[in-house]
């Protein structure tokens, strides 16, 4: 497959207070559900980092073993929320908390069929809620204190500001060269 180099531009996004969080500007179109996955599924994590990454140029994860993924899943505070239409994933937040009452938010997104309906906003404000809230299904963890997120000029191109109607601002930009296929790998093989 060609390969090519492009300027990427990353983009920190943080919340540091739980008031700056905003809701969603309009309703989803459908009906949806969120739910907290709580037995730890490394099937269910890589269904969804690929489903939802596979456009994005998502390969940080593609080469872990089922030991890694679980290892990931399985530390304490590590949250996957889901969100359901009509009994179907349409995507997901992954939370991680971090030292000092910090929570990354390091994945977020929905499948493509499930863009473009009102559906993203809202997931991101329930997750970045979770976030907020996190310390209070961990007993032992410090209160969250800041909640951070970063994409980049090869994620969707509603994400950022997606995240900053959401009342996240930016605190870091950063522009690399970085070599990628000419396609993103899609949520499988052959998909494309």
């Amino acid at each position: 497959m060609p390969i090519r180099r492009v300027d990427v531009t990353t983009w920190y996004l943080e919340q540091r207070a739980r008031a700056e969080l905003r809701p969603a500007g309009r309703a989803p179109e459908v009906a949806v559900d969120i739910a907290r996955a709580e037995v730890p599924s490394p099937e269910l994590n890589r269904f969804l980092y690929t489903a939802v990454g596979g456009d994005y140029y998502w390969v940080d994860r593609l080469g872990w073993t089922y030991d890694q993924w679980m290892n990931w899943l399985e530390r304490p505070g590590v949250e996957t929320w889901v969100a359901y239409v009509r009994g179907t994933p349409a995507g997901y937040v992954e939370l991680d908390p971090q030292a000092g009452g910090e929570v990354e938010i390091v994945h977020f997104g929905l499948l493509g069929a499930f863009q473009g309906r009102g559906i993203g906003g809202h997931l991101l404000a329930a997750g970045a809620a979770r976030a907020w809230d996190l310390a209070e299904r961990w007993p032992g963890r410090e209160p969250t204190a800041r909640v951070w997120v970063h994409t980049c000029s090869t994620d969707g191109p509603a994400a950022l500001a997606n995240y900053q109607a959401r009342g996240f601002r930016v605190y870091d930009t950063k522009v690399e060269t970085e070599t990628v296929e000419h396609t993103p790998p899609g949520p499988w093989p052959g998909a494309r």
